[in-house]
């Protein structure tokens, strides 16, 4: 297939792109930067220059590469604003399913998230309603899931990817990440909640996998729910 992806450069692209590449996939990938396109090249991918906030110039992109699929991975996490990753699962992810339409993509593979469901006693199923009456600040991480569960649907053929907490290196959970510091200064207080983790390299394989998957949310996480006192 030749697939277009969006948030390549991020933890997850950066290993998708080579699995994709070794299966003899065409890779386009979406930066916005030439420093990025350097390191796309590097990996394999055809680097495509556009802001995914500029509608426009992300249609363009899309048009331009004519895919099969578009792969979105895209997150705004880097400075652990939960808001300023909201705005891109609602905004960024509108504009890429737009410029999907409009250049006559029908599929495309998301990444989501497994920890906005409704509280519940048991770990849930993908049945289990997001948690929509959530007060802030989750309300803010839970509508723009939904936001963009929503946005995806709309064209013909999707695949959402409700991933764990993600584990590994380069990820927050990573050992030198942002959790494991505020757990190491007393930043993080353990309570009773339950996490399900996926280790970023198995997200990866995941997202390759869905490829060729039926129209589905599916969580995607370690056989091994961890209580925050644990981890």
């Amino acid at each position: 297939m030749h697939v277009f992806i969006a948030g390549g450069t991020g933890v997850l692209g950066r290993r998708i792109i080579p699995r994709l590449v070794a299966e003899r996939h065409r890779v386009t990938a979406l930066t916005r930067t030439t420093e990025g396109g350097e390191s796309l090249l590097s990996a394999g991918a055809v680097p495509a220059l556009a802001d995914v906030y500029d509608a426009e110039a992300l249609t363009r992109a899309v048009r331009v590469a004519s895919p099969d699929v578009v792969m979105h991975q895209l997150t705004d996490l880097s400075r652990g604003d939960t808001a300023a990753n909201a705005r891109i699962r609602v905004v960024g992810t509108r504009n890429l399913v737009e410029a999907a339409r409009q250049a006559g993509v029908p599929r495309i593979v998301t990444q989501s998230i497994a920890w906005v469901y409704e509280p519940g006693e048991r770990p849930a199923g993908e049945s289990v309603p997001l948690d929509l009456a959530a007060p802030e600040p989750r309300r803010t991480s839970v509508d723009g899931v939904r936001a963009l569960e929503a946005a995806v649907r709309e064209l013909p053929e999707w695949v959402i990817l409700r991933y764990g907490m993600l584990y590994g290196p380069g990820t927050w959970y990573a050992p030198d990440g942002m959790m494991a510091d505020r757990a190491r200064t007393g930043g993080l207080t353990a309570g009773a909640d339950v996490t399900s983790f996926v280790h970023a390299d198995d997200a990866a394989e995941a997202a390759v996998r869905a490829l060729t998957w039926p129209s589905t949310a599916v969580n995607v996480c370690d056989d091994e729910p961890a209580a925050a006192d644990d981890w």
